[in-house]
């Protein structure tokens, strides 16, 4: 296995489910970033863990990665929504399950 799939097999084992309740204190520091469904939550946490600037600039500007909402986290609480989650620290990236 090449040094890059290892470093995406080691996010992707770090990813789990759970729901946004337990994240909130993440939301309140400001440390949560939301993923849009279309894209995929492991690629994304290789680039936030690579650092590529470039990659991650093109999907804020395009709106697909941003810090989570006063919104969406009310939303997401009277929901009780189910997150996939994983941390790149200081970042704890999420999108609904």
């Amino acid at each position: 296995m090449t040094e890059e799939n290892l470093a995406k097999e080691k996010v992707n084992r770090e990813t789990s489910k759970i729901v946004w309740s337990e994240l909130q204190r993440f939301f309140a520091q400001g440390l949560a970033v939301n993923i849009v469904p279309e894209l995929d939550l492991v690629e994304v946490a290789d680039a936030f863990s690579k650092d590529n600037k470039t990659l991650v600039e093109q999907w804020m500007k395009n709106q697909q990665v941003h810090l989570v909402t006063d919104q969406q986290a009310a939303l997401w609480i009277r929901e009780d929504a189910q997150m996939w989650a994983v941390v790149i620290k200081p970042w704890v990236l999420v999108q609904v399950a």
